[in-house]
């Protein structure tokens, strides 16, 4: 082949991408064993109320919960094809890189480390947070600075952790850390008087404190944020097409919102609207977002109708009308000043 026939093969190809030509997708070996299963297996958190906790029944809810019915609904066209894995903090990525777990969504931080050596790809952020600090009120601390010498109850094989040690150093504070492996562990020897601190993430703190707390006002959350907490989902690598729909499936729950698309009214939008970005997320029209993804064009309409958009799974788990009560602060869409950002669905 000639150097100018070369070129042009080249620029074809440029323009067939630039224009949208797409070839659809063809499935890994994760996903193919999830639709052979024809169960979605999610690992959680042992127990944290609004993120995932399960009641008396054995039913789960939660922020980290919600994904995965969404995730279940666009893959296996069922939101209740899950089959939730309680994992503690240390089990956690053993449980995914030994494919005992599908998805790990269990309120876990995107570290450089994290997705450069275990093996595991993040799918995005479902809620920002910090690491604080919990303490009595009795003791009348109104900043983390005043806890030098503290006793602090924490949990083995997290950020958390490894962030307090920093902390305390950065600072000369000489905490002294409580280390356990189970997070009830942690909260039960706080609660008990064996620490004077708990600390996790800002959210687990609310929910630690409205959970246990036999008076949740007899303890405070301090003002100070010692970390950056970017909480996802993650998958194992290896499956790219299961990471393009696990990352899209979030994205389409993003982008929802912001088009005022609801669990309610998604089907009468997907009836009515003439909005081009919403026929196309709601698989209306001729565009097929679908196809690329090895799925069929109403996959995110089925996300949506089994849990809401974003905003609706952050108001029922963890909004201020919840026990839980946290504001949408930098959780809110970039439209109303958050962080909360999708690319869009075309």
């Amino acid at each position: 082949m000639t150097r100018f026939a070369t070129r042009a093969v080249m620029a074809a190809a440029f323009v067939a991408v630039g224009f949208g030509a797409s070839t659809p997708a063809f499935a890994g070996k994760d996903l193919d064993a999830i639709k052979s299963r024809g169960t979605l297996v999610c690992g959680v958190n042992t127990g944290l109320a609004g993120f995932s906790a399960a009641d008396s029944q054995g039913k789960w809810t939660g922020l980290d919960v919600d994904y995965c019915r969404a995730l279940a609904a666009a893959v296996l066209g069922d939101p209740n094809k899950v089959r939730h894995a309680p994992l503690t903090a240390q089990q956690r990525f053993t449980a995914l890189q030994s494919g005992e777990i599908d998805v790990l969504s269990r309120n876990t931080t995107w570290t450089l480390t994290r997705d450069a050596s275990l093996g595991m790809h993040f799918v995005g952020v479902t809620f920002y947070d910090g690491q604080g600090f919990m303490v009595p009120k009795s003791l009348n601390v109104k900043s983390a600075k005043q806890l030098k010498g503290a006793q602090v109850c924490v949990q083995s094989g997290t950020t958390t952790e490894l962030n307090l040690t920093d902390y305390s150093r950065a600072n000369n504070l000489q905490l002294k850390p409580i280390v356990f492996e189970k997070q009830e562990a942690a909260t039960g020897a706080y609660f008990s008087g064996r620490c004077q601190v708990f600390t996790t993430d800002a959210s687990g703190l609310a929910s630690v404190r409205s959970k246990e707390a036999k008076n949740p006002a007899d303890h405070v959350i301090l003002p100070e944020l010692i970390s950056k907490e970017p909480l996802g989902p993650s998958i194992r690598r290896g499956d790219d097409e299961f990471f393009a729909i696990a990352k899209w499936t979030l994205n389409a729950l993003l982008e929802a919102e912001e088009y005022g698309i609801t669990a309610a009214n998604a089907d009468k939008m997907r009836a009515e609207s003439k909005n081009p970005g919403v026929m196309r997320l709601l698989g209306a029209g001729t565009e097929d977002t679908g196809k690329v993804l090895g799925l069929d064009k109403e996959w995110a309409l089925r996300a949506i109708k089994a849990v809401g958009n974003y905003g609706e799974i952050f108001e029922r788990n963890v909004g201020e009308n919840t026990p839980i009560g946290l504001p949408r602060g930098t959780n809110n869409l970039w439209t109303n000043g958050g962080l909360m950002y999708a690319p869009p669905v075309r």
